[in-house]
């Protein structure tokens, strides 16, 4: 347990659980009698180190080992608290420990969370007993910090609700904090800058908290507390707590959220008080608002579910107890009814915050979310995207919790998944935007580790399984690419890296890209092609039909009527060997399109755009291809309908392939689309035409292939 105080015990109390109860039926219990002597021992030994402790100089000092002992006893209370009955005497004085070090406080922590379980199990307890535990409990409660009041009212609700019936002690108290922040508010609300209200911040905080703390354990609109009084508690509580978190100080906001949520935890209706959802929707929807209010919504919900769990599972256990004389109908199932519609208030914004730069507020969400999954108080459905966004996190923990809950679901609901891949793809983009700490750096769709695995690689390997789903997801996908689909550049650039990294198994996988690669460009490409030249302004003298669409546009254009213009007519590949001097020739070219450009810039940028999605394309082809090692004719000779038998076998992947599709990264960091139209930028967009023609000419390249010309890939 010592060394585990960092990773958590869950595995420990698993254990405890598991072995527990394997023997529950047996008449011979080895494990509870182990269990039984591991506890006893642990008390003595607690008993002994005090002892040494007093005889020595260092008095007080509580080392690591107490503090691992009790933490152990804690353990076992938590899952058989009569194992403690008999030693609750033994180790209550340790709430009278001296507090100086973080050990300290642990002791006391643990000794409250014990004796909460335990006390309430002890047959006849003295009566002095009780007194001097609520005594000792009440003087920590006014003394120290969070955690320490935290633990105390929850022992101290155990305690009274369960056992002493005390109600006039905690109400003494209640009224004292309740009352200082009644007369906290008033004075603010006289004179907010006032030196009294800065004086009473700490006064202020400790109200709020404590305040909170009270009304989540005991339901002061009972007789036993309020006695014949007309005044709703509750509602006074939540007016106190919504007037401190409209305070400008951040510190007094987030205590009086923190404040709220604990009262939330005894009353959940107020959770649909008009001004509480304003609040938490306004909160974690707003960009400019705090990340510390926003990650204290998000654990006031998870708190708020994970108790609804605990109390679930008690319901549950108490019900199996009488369940054979009990008739059905009568289980009620208010609760999760309640947490239900409580959910589906706050749902979307808890999405949202999945969008969040910071990485713990992505967490708080995700932990809300799973604990809402967990007890099926949504449909699914609507949360598959994000949870496929969620997938793609830097962090590996929330990566693997977003995908488990993934599998869950795939579990349950075939197809899921599948419905909402696209979606989620789309989402994931949003999500790295939001984490991309350098807004100049292109969002890539790979992890920058020696893996370089794709960052929705989870969702594909989910997917390929099925054949039918896999090739509507790729194809859907792919169009995307398409211009008419108007997809912004860097979203492209991030599906692009995804589909060159994805975990491809078979031969079919990246064929069948390749082959869909190939019917968008020859659609997608002339298209854009044809678009560019019609654009362009001709010349009126020498206007003529253009002979082929092998033939240049500056055959169909041309206003430079000089020599340029018959070797510029020649396909390129044949002009190359003709003509030495290339270089020259390239700007011949450059030259006489820019001839033609007409005085409107937009087309030009458009076609600067829509050209990056079929340049990706035709980079995504060529990369798939030198991964995977396939010649020409096996692209070629690919047939989607063929049956799948023949392309099953395994890709042999070439190691060191990288995907870098330079102008399309060169494009986004210039950030062309926004910028000046200078001549510099329009000479690059016109290179970018010819290269793009040239490309499309290459397309298919048996056509050219009979006088040894060179293939397509050089």
């Amino acid at each position: 347990v010592a060394a585990c105080r960092d990773t958590g015990y869950d595995w420990f109390e698993q254990l405890l659980q598991n072995l527990l109860k394997s023997e529950e039926d047996a008449s011979y219990k080895p494990v509870k009698k182990a269990c039984t002597q591991l506890v006893d021992n642990l008390v003595e030994h607690i008993l002994k180190y005090e002892e040494s402790l007093s005889d020595s100089d260092n008095k007080g000092v509580n080392s690591g080992r107490l503090v691992a002992c009790i933490t152990t006893l804690f353990l076992f209370s938590k899952i058989r608290p009569q194992l403690m009955v008999k030693h609750a005497m033994t180790i209550q004085p340790y709430l009278t420990t001296k507090c100086s070090t973080q050990n300290d406080f642990m002791v006391i922590c643990n000794v409250a969370k014990i004796l909460e379980l335990v006390v309430p199990l002890m047959e006849h307890p003295s009566e002095t007993f009780l007194a001097t535990i609520e005594e000792d409990l009440m003087k920590l409660i006014i003394k120290y910090g969070m955690t320490v009041v935290q633990h105390c009212v929850s022992c101290l609700g155990a305690v009274v609700n369960k056992v002493t019936q005390n109600y006039k002690f905690v109400w003494a108290c209640f009224n004292r904090y309740y009352g200082a922040l009644s007369k906290l508010k008033s004075q603010h609300q006289e004179d907010p800058n006032s030196t009294i209200v800065t004086a009473n911040k700490p006064a202020l905080l400790r109200s709020l908290f404590t305040v909170g703390a009270l009304c989540r354990h005991f339901d002061f609109d009972q007789e036993d507390f309020k006695g014949n009084s007309k005044v709703n508690i509750k509602d006074k509580v939540l007016e106190l707590l919504m007037y401190f978190t409209k305070h400008s100080d951040e510190e007094v906001q987030t205590k009086a959220i923190i404040g709220l949520g604990f009262a939330f935890i005894q009353h959940p209706s107020l959770m649909f008080e008009q001004e509480v959802k304003t609040l938490y929707n306004s909160i974690l929807s707003d960009k400019n608002c705090s990340v510390n209010l926003k990650i204290q919504v998000l654990k006031n919900l998870q708190t708020y579910l994970q108790e609804e769990d605990t109390r679930m599972q008690q319901a549950d256990r108490d019900w199996k107890k009488v369940a054979k004389q009990e008739d059905l109908k009568e289980m009620g199932d208010i609760s999760s009814g309640m947490s239900s519609s409580i959910m589906q208030l706050y749902l979307k914004q808890v999405l949202e915050a999945f969008f969040h730069t910071q990485s713990s507020v992505r967490h708080f969400a995700l932990n809300v979310i799973a604990l809402t999954l967990n007890q099926g108080l949504i449909h699914p459905v609507q949360c598959v995207p994000y949870l496929i966004a969620m997938g793609t996190d830097p962090e590996p923990s929330m990566r693997n919790k977003a995908d488990q809950q993934l599998v869950e679901i795939d579990k349950k609901y075939a197809g899921f998944i599948h419905m909402k891949a696209v979606a989620g793809m789309k989402m994931s983009y949003q999500v790295q935007q939001a984490i991309n700490t350098c807004p100049k750096d292109p969002v890539r769709g790979f992890r920058h580790d020696e893996s370089s695995s794709a960052l929705c690689s989870h969702l594909y390997s989910m997917i390929r399984g099925n054949r039918q789903h896999r090739r509507a997801f790729l194809i859907s996908l792919l169009n995307l690419f398409d211009d008419t689909a108007k997809t912004e550049v860097n979203m492209l650039l991030y599906i692009a890296d995804n589909l060159a990294c994805f975990p491809y198994q078979t031969q079919e996988e990246p064929l069948f890209i390749m082959h869909h690669i190939d019917i968008t460009l020859s659609v997608s490409g002339s298209n854009l092609l044809q678009s560019f030249k019609e654009s362009m302004v001709k010349d009126k003298k020498k206007e003529r039909k253009p002979s082929s669409d092998e033939e240049t546009e500056s055959d169909s254009n041309s206003g430079s009527g000089s020599e340029s213009e018959e070797e510029a007519s020649k396909p390129r590949r044949l002009r190359k060997r003709v003509d030495s001097d290339s270089d020259s020739d390239e700007e011949n070219d450059i030259n006489a399109v820019m001839k033609c450009l007409p005085e409107n810039p937009a087309p030009l940028i458009e076609f600067a755009n829509v050209s990056q999605g079929i340049l990706l394309l035709l980079m995504l082809k060529q990369h798939l291809k030198n991964l995977c090692g396939f010649s020409d004719s096996k692209i070629q000779k690919y047939s989607p309908s063929e049956s799948a038998k023949v392309y099953d076998k395994a890709i042999n992947r070439k190691t060191g392939v990288h995907f870098h599709p330079k102008q399309t990264l060169d494009f986004l960091r210039s950030d062309m689309a926004s910028s000046k139209i200078t001549e510099e930028v329009k000479r690059s967009i016109v290179k970018q035409y010819l290269d793009f023609k040239l490309l499309m000419e290459h397309l298919d390249p048996d056509e050219e292939e009979e006088d040894g010309e060179v293939s397509a890939s050089t």
